[in-house]
């Protein structure tokens, strides 16, 4: 799918920032204990330098969380390296700069800057896994048999090195070309055999194109941008790790899960349904993360299938368990047997297995804990009492940040797109119909539509054909309210 850019004059995203309540500067004492963190803490003695490691992210980003190195295995299979920033080996238990990121939860961004869960200093400079030394990580070694099995799982703390920081859009092109860096050249190999896997055992990995909002010399653009291939194969080594992190945890009876209730019965026969009319084919036996993943977004029809399919996954949460055993191992419960300790629900219906989250340390506050728990837990010792005094409080911390985080998503797109439009309102567009809503009551009918120029996704009143194009006329564009309203023409 091509990117589709839409100029938008300037935007003040202040009031979004008040709104929310979002949190401003660092204190003086927040950055002074930052930066003596930054000049005292000293590197592991676990020497993992010679591992030629790479970072891969967006061209702008600077907090660089994880860097990756792929090989091949002797007598076959893959080892895939994960370095991870330790952010723990810099944030003290009890100091005011840990209280300031449980305040923040996590990075937030907004098109005018990022509200960043540590201080510059930190999570850009020393913590960040950028390419200008050595740096403290947490290091995941993963082995996995030709059909990308993990047979084996290790993670230490140890010194890295990152050779090189890279972007998608130059490593994407690099793969076309067969230049990949050594470190990657393996990736759409790993990737895509791990996304293969995923789909079987019934994992839902939605290929829709993000809204972005971006600047554009004095005024901003909005942004319809799909994943490119390189981006869903890194996601699966991350997904990779969180699956084996999830793992140890279960095992030992102690930890922190992202869970995801699998998708309902009822939500997949409708989804089933919808299938058929929408033009998509759902072979027999078929799970619904291979259907899913077989559907093209870039069509009208193909995008409302999985608008709908959006619908199975709901009720993501973080799960802690174990925090009022002894911090020790103890028991070892197997994953998923239900033994003493495990929560009810231990999956993730869109991973389609146990994950939890621990690839982000840098930009999300449970990373930190639930990585030291691994760290403990796989090298036998007791977990430490800072990461077990806060275990209970995560899911609700996080559960806070993550509905402010999504609100300043949505909001900074809901006011960009008001703003474009605000003086076209009577003009009728072109759109696609991704969801429909049934009248009932007072509600009339209506449904979700998404514009093709500018990439606009709105409500709109009428009678409205699934997955069909239809032309819509603007009503409403109120930039005050961030309100977007349309109607079938």
């Amino acid at each position: 799918m091509p990117i589709k850019v839409v100029v938008a004059p300037q935007i003040d995203f202040s009031g979004l920032r008040r709104e929310l309540g979002l949190p401003g500067e660092f204190s003086a004492a927040v950055l002074s204990e930052a930066e003596e963190s930054a000049r005292v803490t000293s590197l592991p003695e676990v020497d993992r330098t010679g591992v030629e490691f790479v970072t891969l992210d967006p061209a702008s980003s600077r907090d660089l969380d994880q860097a990756v190195h792929l090989s091949r295995r002797a007598g076959g299979g893959y080892r895939v390296r994960y370095a991870i920033a330790d952010v723990a080996a810099y944030v003290r238990p009890g100091g005011v700069l840990e209280a300031e990121s449980w305040a923040r939860g996590q990075t937030v961004y907004l098109p005018d800057g990022r509200i960043p869960l540590h201080p510059p200093v930190l999570s850009e400079g020393a913590v960040s896994l950028l390419p200008d030394g050595d740096r403290a990580a947490v290091v995941w070694t993963i082995d996995l048999d030709g059909d990308g099995e993990t047979v084996a799982v290790e993670v230490e703390r140890g010194r890295v090195r990152s050779r090189a920081k890279l972007d998608y859009e130059t490593v994407q092109r690099q793969i076309g070309a067969g230049t990949v860096p050594e470190p990657l050249a393996l990736l759409p190999e790993i990737g895509g055999l791990l996304a293969r896997r995923a789909a079987e055992r019934g994992a839902v990995n939605l290929p829709l194109p993000a809204q972005e909002v971006e600047r554009d010399g004095d005024g901003w653009r909005l942004v319809l941008r799909a994943p490119l291939p390189v981006e869903e194969h890194n996601a699966q080594i991350s997904l990779l790790t969180g699956m084996a992190a999830a793992r140890i945890m279960l095992a030992g009876g102690i930890g922190l899960l992202r869970t995801m209730p699998a998708p309902k019965p009822e939500a997949v026969r409708t989804l089933r349904a919808a299938a058929e009319p929408l033009g998509v084919t759902w072979p027999a036996g078929a799970s619904v993360g291979a259907v899913v993943a077989s559907v093209d977004p870039s069509g009208p029809r193909g995008a409302a299938f999985l608008d709908q399919a959006a619908d199975l996954l709901r009720g993501a949460a973080y799960t802690a368990f174990g925090a009022d055993t002894p911090s020790a191992p103890g028991a070892r419960a197997e994953a998923g047997d239900g033994g003493p300790g495990l929560p009810a629900e231990t999956g993730h219906g869109g991973v389609g297995a146990p994950y939890a989250h621990v690839t982000a340390p840098l930009r999300r506050l449970a990373d930190r804990y639930a990585t030291e728990i691994c760290l403990a837990l796989h090298a036998g010792r007791p977990v430490p009492d800072w990461a077990m005094e806060a275990l209970p409080r995560l899911p609700k911390a996080m559960s806070s940040t993550d509905r402010v985080a999504s609100a300043a998503d949505r909001g900074a797109i809901d006011l960009a797109e008001a703003v474009l439009l605000a003086g076209r309102v009577g003009e009728v567009f072109e759109a696609a119909v991704l969801d429909r809503d049934e009248p009932s009551g007072k509600r009339p009918a209506g449904g979700t539509i998404a514009l093709d120029d500018p990439a606009v996704r709105a409500k709109c009143l009428g009678d409205l054909p699934l997955g069909s194009r239809i032309e819509v006329r603007l009503t409403a564009a109120d930039p005050a309210t961030r309100t977007v309203r349309f109607e079938r023409a």
